[in-house]
């Protein structure tokens, strides 16, 4: 949970916290979280085939969380180590009057078919990818689709002009202290633990 469900859930909870002020002016926190962990390449039946990695010995590598807002709304947000293909970060938003995909990473903007996998040996197609032999999601500019930039930008802009902070402290802190309490629920066997306002 804490080395990759942290993304998804930082986006989960700043889109609340952006429909929160848009709808009252005060951000929709977590209200409680209920989660489950699993070492699947560390039990006694895992085969390793080569292909994953398997040297994890002192943290899950699944895990799943529900998420409760404030309001009653949900978030549910699976990480894991151990799928093939790379990374896959991905948000989906389903709503009373949408419903929206985005690819994080890997970006679809751009996708490449490669034959031969050594046609490609000198060139980065994507982080983490297993082959670059045929249907690959190719990043034309990995850091610009990942935010990188922007990121950047939003701090120079909050320090040279004033503007506010996005990415604050407390979507900080809400972010930690709801993947605590999953820690938590995911030691009660999946028990509704409340998230602490800090």
């Amino acid at each position: 949970m804490v080395g990759k469900g942290c993304h998804p859930l930082t986006a989960a909870l700043y889109l609340k916290r952006v429909e929160g002020r848009a709808r009252n002016g005060t951000p929709i926190r977590p209200a409680t979280v209920s989660a489950r962990t699993h070492a699947i390449t560390q039990l006694d039946g895992f085969i390793d085939q080569g292909h994953l990695r398997a040297d994890y010995h002192d943290i899950e590598d699944f895990s799943v969380m529900h998420v409760v807002f404030e309001d009653g709304t949900i978030a549910d947000i699976f990480a894991s180590e151990i799928v093939m293909g790379g990374v896959h970060n991905w948000l989906e938003v389903c709503a009373n009057n949408h419903r929206a995909v985005c690819n994080i990473n890997p970006n679809t903007a751009m996708q490449t078919y490669n034959p031969h996998d050594a046609q490609f040996d000198d060139i980065y197609v994507v982080e983490k990818i297993g082959t670059k032999q045929g249907w690959a999601p190719t990043a034309p500019d990995e850091d610009h689709f990942t935010g990188f930039p922007q990121e950047i930008e939003a701090f120079y802009r909050t320090a040279a002009y004033g503007e506010p902070v996005e990415s604050n402290s407390a979507l900080a802190a809400d972010c930690i202290s709801t993947i605590y309490s999953a820690y938590v629920s995911s030691e009660k066997k999946g028990t509704e633990v409340a998230v602490k306002a800090f």
